[in-house]
């Protein structure tokens, strides 16, 4: 493609044929504001905040979606564009909830960042009617405060393109207009699979997750109850950045040293659940390879995408593996196993789980996680509940000291983090079945680089002795749907499928801290969190699942075997075929 040569604010720019303004400013280290526009799934020039001048052009031109051509010349910051600006700012202002203080993303806040970098004190020049709309808080992971939204469909670009679900959309015209469900319907009454997707590319507090914090200071204030914590593998690559550190820089052991600090009875690791999935999960598959059972078997890892499943693909939920999530698993464990050895009433026992995903909410609360006759999991945070915890109990987060997680659950395998990652739980139970299939744990590989990495499909087969096993691995539920189709059509024939509801994985999941639209567009913050977790995988002394100590202890005195009666009862879960229109959650 030829290269096209134009000036911005009298600076020559060379950028390929095709590119846009913004991007050529960008190449160029000049920042265009945005508020809408999201890289390749929202590219509609609708707010208007990136405006910028074109000698020749008879107005403004919106410069995400302006192409350049050979000999332009472009202006980013004269006094009429940043007036154009201002002013833009002050009419969205002006029919938007402005209790900033009180709001989750004050300091988080795209729209407040730009008023405060344009000097925008007040909307008053503007006042008159305003929209007002009721909170929807139907839906178990998150809530919709339209008092709050301005409109630049960022969450329902993300909910089409990236997810391929397309529950919410413009409703109304003019200055009607809101987002939301057809017909004004309620969130729980339409397919949502309660991703949190739409809350990570939101610019304001329009969106945000129900928040559990207060229930979870509750339960450790309680004398009456014993409360312990878990921490999935994603939310080590991810906490840093609520406390200024760089993108991708794992804090797992000042994680520990908070969650301490907060007062929970026992800290442990996700990671170990991780490494129970795997273990029970690696026997499931080789069982149904060997003994015909139903196959492409497909992990259950991620509730987001099981419950795109059972709604968007029903006849495909016995291909599921039964297998409860690590956290789900882990939980049932604390209320059973750790139970017993502290002499506790599992009715007695509060679970909390931190995870990088709204769809644990909802999980949590699913049919079938109660192993024993109690929710395996009480409460589900986010990373970003964890945050606004450690700072609400005056915790210098930065300062503390690197601890550890508690015994017995607090043990893992490099197989373990790897799960926050796309292909991560696809590449730790290739680890585990690989040596059941060999018997080999030295000269075996650990790393299979070949379902590594963001794509949002990859594919590849390995062939063990006699054993050739046909694996795929897709991240993102549009991606999800696509590599299904192929499957239903009989274009692809597998054998084990990993999905991830979110794009790469959990580790860009819907409870992860907030990345602003500016990183998103331009900085591939993915890789790096994924980054921190193989960095993690590659230092541990034991990379298998199989190989974690107190694991085996776990099942030598209290499970019994891999895949037994015990385990089944306690580790796996069944699933529901709900359809577009069918079984909803209450």
């Amino acid at each position: 493609m030829a290269d096209v040569t134009l000036k911005i604010n009298g600076m020559e720019v060379t950028v390929p044929a095709g590119s846009t303004i913004l991007e050529a400013a960008r190449a160029a280290q000049i920042r265009i504001p945005t508020l809408c526009y999201l890289k390749e799934i929202n590219e509609i020039g609708a707010c208007r905040i990136c405006v910028v001048e074109v000698k020749g052009a008879r107005s403004l031109v919106a410069s995400c979606v302006y192409p350049v051509s050979e000999g332009m010349e472009v202006w980013t910051n004269t006094p009429k564009i940043l007036e154009a600006r201002k002013e833009t700012l002050k009419l969205i202002l002006s029919d938007h909830d402005r209790e900033c203080l009180s709001c989750v993303r004050s300091g988080h806040c795209e729209l407040q960042a730009l008023c405060q970098e344009y000097g925008v004190e007040d909307a008053h020049e503007f006042e008159g009617e305003m929209n007002v709309f009721e909170l929807d808080t139907s839906a178990p992971h998150m809530v919709r405060d339209n008092n709050k939204c301005i409109l630049c469909r960022r969450c329902v670009a993300a909910c089409q393109k990236f997810q391929s679900v397309g529950v919410i959309g413009a409703n109304n015209r003019g200055f009607k207009t809101n987002i939301g469900c057809a017909y004004d319907l309620p969130l729980n009454s339409t397919a949502c699979v309660d991703c949190g997707q739409c809350i990570n590319v939101c610019p304001t507090g329009a969106l945000y997750e129900k928040d559990a914090t207060t229930d979870v200071f509750n339960a450790i204030a309680d004398p009456t109850k014993t409360v312990f914590v878990q921490t999935a593998p994603a939310v080590r690559a991810g906490l840093g950045e609520e406390f200024g550190y760089e993108i991708g820089t794992p804090v797992e052991g000042k994680m520990a040293a908070a969650l301490h600090r907060l007062g929970f009875d026992g800290v442990y690791d996700t990671n170990f659940g991780a490494d129970l999935t795997i273990v029970e999960e690696a026997h499931e598959l080789l069982d149904r390879i060997k003994n015909g059972g139903k196959l492409p078997m497909i992990t259950s890892c991620s509730p987001g995408w099981v419950k795109f499943c059972e709604h968007y693909f029903p006849d495909m939920t016995e291909n599921l593996s039964t297998c409860k999530s690590p956290h789900q698993m882990q939980g049932a464990m604390m209320k059973s196993f750790l139970a017993e050895k502290k002499g506790i009433d599992a009715k007695d026992i509060i679970t909390v789980s931190v995870m990088p995903c709204t769809a644990k909410k909802f999980e949590c609360i699913r049919d079938d996680q109660d192993a024993n006759g109690c929710p395996d999991v009480d409460y589900v945070i986010t990373t970003r509940e964890l945050a606004r915890m450690i700072r609400r109990a005056g915790i210098s987060f930065r300062d503390l000291p690197d601890e550890k997680f508690d015994d017995p659950m607090g043990e893992y395998t490099g197989a373990g983090v790897i799960f926050g990652a796309t292909g991560g739980v696809m590449e730790a139970a290739l680890r585990t079945a690989v040596y059941w299939l060999t018997g080999d744990d030295t000269n075996t590989p650990v790393d299979f680089t070949e379902v590594r990495g963001n794509k949002g499909i990859k594919e590849a087969t390995y062939t063990v002795g006699d054993v050739s096993v046909r694996v795929a691995v897709a991240s993102g539920l549009a991606n999800a749907r696509e590599l299904l189709n192929k499957v239903k059509n009989g274009e692809a024939d597998y054998h084990f499928i990993e999905i991830m509801a979110c794009p790469g994985g959990c580790i860009n999941g819907g409870g992860q801290p907030i990345v602003t639209a500016e990183v998103r567009n331009f900085v591939d913050y993915r890789a790096a969190r994924a980054s921190a977790l193989y960095g993690l995988d590659k230092e541990a002394g034991k990379r298998k699942s199989h190989q974690n100590v107190s694991l085996n202890d776990m099942y030598a005195d209290y499970l019994g075997k891999i895949g037994g009666e015990k385990a089944h009862h306690l580790l796996h879960t069944s699933y529901v075929k709900r359809g577009l229109y069918g079984e909803q959650p209450e």
